[in-house]
C-alpha cells in the first residue's frame, strides 16, 4: 500500500506540561545525571536561576504528551507493531526550571517511503510562560515492513 501523504502539515492542539521540581529531580536520576542544578535550588538559584534546572532532555516529558496525539494518528497510519525510533533533533533556547509551564505543539513535517521503509518526522514547538521558545524538536520514525 502506498503512503499517505495528506497529514503533512497536520498540527494538533497544544498542551502544556506544568514543570515540577520533584518531577526534575526523579529525571536528572533516573539518566544518572550528578549537576547539583538538577537536586539542589541553593545551587540553581547561586547559578542565578529560579529553581532547579530541568536537564536539556527534560523535554521528552514536556513534549511526550504533545506528541502523542501525531503518533497514534490514524491520518498518519503508524504501525505500532514495526516501527523503530530513528532519532531526534533538537534547539534549544532559555532553561526550562520547576514552575515553569510549558506549551509544545506539534506537527506532522514529512512522511515518505524508501526501500519498504516509512519514515516520519514531526516537529514540535516548545515555549514557556513568558512565550520563549525554550525548544523546537525533530522526531524521527521509522516503520518496516511497507512493502506493496
Amino acid at each position: 500500500m502506498a503512503v499517505s501523504t495528506e497529514a503533512i502539515g497536520k498540527r494538533y492542539p497544544p498542551v502544556t506540561y506544568a514543570v515540577g521540581r520533584e518531577k526534575i529531580r526523579e529525571y536528572a536520576a533516573a539518566v544518572g545525571e550528578t549537576n547539583p542544578l538538577y537536586f539542589d535550588v541553593e545551587a540553581a538559584g547561586a547559578a542565578g536561576y529560579a529553581d532547579v534546572v530541568a536537564p536539556p532532555m527534560f523535554v521528552v516529558v514536556y513534549a511526550g504528551g504533545a506528541i502523542a496525539p501525531a503518533l497514534f494518528d490514524p491520518d498518519v497510519g503508524i504501525d505500532f507493531a514495526n516501527m523503530l525510533h530513528a532519532g531526534q533533533e533538537f534547539a534549544w533556547g532559555p532553561v526550562v526550571v520547576a514552575g515553569d509551564e510549558v506549551t509544545t505543539t506539534t506537527a506532522v513535517k514529512d512522511i515518505s517511503e524508501r526501500s519498504g521503509l516509512r519514515f516520519y518526522e514531526f516537529e514540535t514547538d516548545s515555549h514557556n510562560q513568558r512565550g520563549e521558545t525554550v525548544c523546537t524538536g525533530l522526531w524521527r520514525q521509522i516503520v518496516r515492513g511497507t512493502e506493496s
